[in-house]
């Protein structure tokens, strides 16, 4: 899965991305340093996988995974070319999800690109940019559809009037993500993912602190977020886990990972055996059919039944052998919900 990074510049975005993959950017106290796009891959945080690999005395352990794409800073009027205009926008449209760095501390050595500090402006601008080159996407997609309607194209008709709704919502400064267009939820469901809109995904706020204990005002506390000290987390990185107890400094990063993994619906089951422990990513709400084609298409086409157990019942109960004289593994079939922190075993 994915999520893009976005923000003013010198909010901390590229500082973010290196703590979080470790690698080296740019993140010079300038605008716009960052020009062609960061990505990286991180682990998700789940002491279950490790625990079932030392369980299972696993030769390999391979941990769910997470995507993040950082791009060069916005700025207002972005969508008219100021700063570096939003033509990076396009390596973040086929992301699941957005994370916006907020910052509200204050340092007068750190640049402001709008020479103060104020969060909830700071969201408007970002917004409003994300909005204006929807709104792109939309006119450029309407005059197609409008095409398609006077062909008498079979579903073109209903596919105009939802580009309607989200224009009049995108303009009423409404992000896409709020709004329910008429019709069948999947059709538009499927239709809204075929535009790739950036304001149709979820959003997750970063709030760059000083104090993450700090109070906030209600308008940025009703949003989902996470509150950070980037500053900290760089710290962090070239500090072993003991060196940073030591010092009684903590990362919340893995904080961070989990919200968006949690913000895309996701979840996560498990396989586990001497080869291999491994976490595999799944929708909230798959069936085990459904969970199995994470492993491979077959596994779906081809199911049977699972053997299912709750990864600290095996734990419990010491072996596979011992869990199922327990009673503790259950066969489920092809309308079985999979539960987060289920270990399975598919028969096809």
């Amino acid at each position: 899965m994915k999520a893009g990074i976005v923000g003013l510049p010198n909010v901390g975005k590229s500082t973010l991305f290196k703590a979080l993959t470790r690698k080296v950017v740019d993140i010079n106290n300038y605008p716009f340093c960052t020009i062609e796009p960061n990505v990286g891959v991180v682990e998700v945080p789940d002491s279950r996988l490790r625990k079932l690999s030392e369980f299972g005395k696993s030769k390999r352990t391979v941990p769910a995974v997470f995507e993040f794409v950082d791009i060069a800073g916005l700025v207002k009027g972005a969508s008219e070319g100021e700063g570096l205009g939003n033509k990076f926008l396009a390596n973040i449209r086929e992301t699941d999800a957005i994370i916006q760095v907020v910052r509200v501390f204050e340092n007068g050595n750190i640049i402001h690109v709008h020479d103060r500090v104020d969060p909830k402006q700071d969201i408007d601008i970002i917004n409003t940019e994300l909005i204006l080159a929807d709104l792109e996407t939309i006119v450029k997609r309407r005059d197609k559809t409008a095409k398609e309607v006077r062909a008498n194209r079979k579903g073109a008709a209903e596919e105009m009037k939802w580009l309607e709704e989200l224009e009049a919502a995108l303009n009423g400064g409404r992000l896409a993500n709020g709004v329910p267009l008429s019709g069948d939820p999947a059709e538009t469901a499927k239709f809204l993912k075929g535009l790739q809109l950036l304001t149709a995904k979820p959003f997750l706020y970063v709030f760059n602190m000083n104090d993450i204990d700090a109070s906030l005002p209600p308008e940025l506390a009703s949003l989902p977020h996470v509150r950070l000290d980037i500053k900290l987390e760089e710290e962090l990185i070239d500090m072993t886990e003991e060196e940073a107890g030591e010092l009684g400094m903590e990362s919340r990063l893995p904080e961070l990972i989990r919200e968006a993994y949690s913000l895309l619906g996701l979840e996560t089951y498990f396989t586990t055996g001497e080869v291999e422990s491994r976490a595999w990513t799944i929708l909230r709400g798959s069936t085990a059919p459904q969970a199995g084609a994470a492993i491979h298409g077959d596994f779906e086409e081809k199911f049977i039944r699972a053997e299912v157990i709750f990864w600290e019942e095996l734990i419990a109960a010491g072996s596979w052998s011992a869990a199922r004289d327990l009673g503790k593994v259950r066969l489920e079939g092809k309308t079985y919900i999979v539960q987060d922190g289920d270990v399975m075993v598919f028969k096809i």
